[in-house]
């Protein structure tokens, strides 16, 4: 698969079931960072900045995956995902399932906390 040159872009090229479990994705990190957040591509994946680096989100052959950009989340929220797939940066889930919406904005809440107090400092 070629490079996307943006979101759009990369969620047409994923196929079904996962573009539309990316798509609830997409739509629940839009929800829980708001406008203040932008959208891009980054490392070749769906990605959302707020005053940093937040969060990112892709599809591979056998799972989707979020990447909270902080491995300290994951342990954090070790009991909320203990369903899960985990690895030092990243939280596995499947095809046709997308992370639950609580989790995702709480995930994300705590990353905007986090980008916050470093632009303080």
């Amino acid at each position: 698969m070629e490079a996307a040159k943006n979101v759009e872009e990369y969620l047409d090229a994923v196929p079904e079931p996962a573009r539309s479990t990316l798509l609830k994705m997409r739509a629940m990190i839009r929800a829980a960072a708001g406008p203040e957040a932008t959208e891009t591509i980054s490392y070749g994946m769906p990605s959302f900045r707020y005053k940093g680096a937040l969060v990112s989100y892709a599809a591979f052959t056998n799972h989707c995956s979020f990447f909270p950009m902080n491995s300290s989340l994951i342990e954090q929220f070790g009991e909320e995902l203990a369903g899960y797939s985990t690895l030092k940066g990243t939280i596995h889930f499947p095809l046709d399932k997308p992370l639950p919406a609580p989790l995702v904005k709480k995930m994300v809440r705590a990353r905007m906390a986090e980008n916050e107090l470093k632009k303080t400092k």
